[in-house]
């Protein structure tokens, strides 16, 4: 019996993103992020599908420039999750650790943000 509950879990589907719930959590990144107008932090309005390190008038790292990285969901996430990781040496620090709210903020930027 308890590896039927089990397997449900395992193959229960994700919760959905909710860009209701990304837009809140979008408010932390306003620190240093605007959606129209440059930061600490480039401009987000139209960053879904937008080469990263793109912007004429962003001062980007070098390894941003050269990732060759197009933002969608995948490579959004793994930035959030660690920009480090995925872009040594990026000028961004800040993660969320939690999956949900990272796939949260990205419907919000997918959805809402073009």
């Amino acid at each position: 019996m308890r590896w039927i509950v089990l397997l449900g879990l395992l193959c229960a589907p994700a919760m959905a993103a909710d860009s209701v719930h990304g837009e809140a959590l979008y408010e932390g990144c306003q620190d240093c992020h605007s959606l129209d107008s440059n930061d600490v932090g480039p401009r987000h309005r139209g960053v879904f599908g937008r080469k990263a390190g793109s912007l004429a008038d962003y001062a980007y790292s070098e390894g941003l420039k050269a990732s060759g990285l197009t933002w969608d969901e995948k490579t959004l996430d793994a930035w959030l999750a660690d920009p480090q990781k995925l872009v040594p040496g990026a000028k961004m620090f800040y993660h969320l650790d939690q999956a949900q709210d990272r796939a949260d903020v990205i419907e919000y930027l997918k959805t809402n943000v073009r």
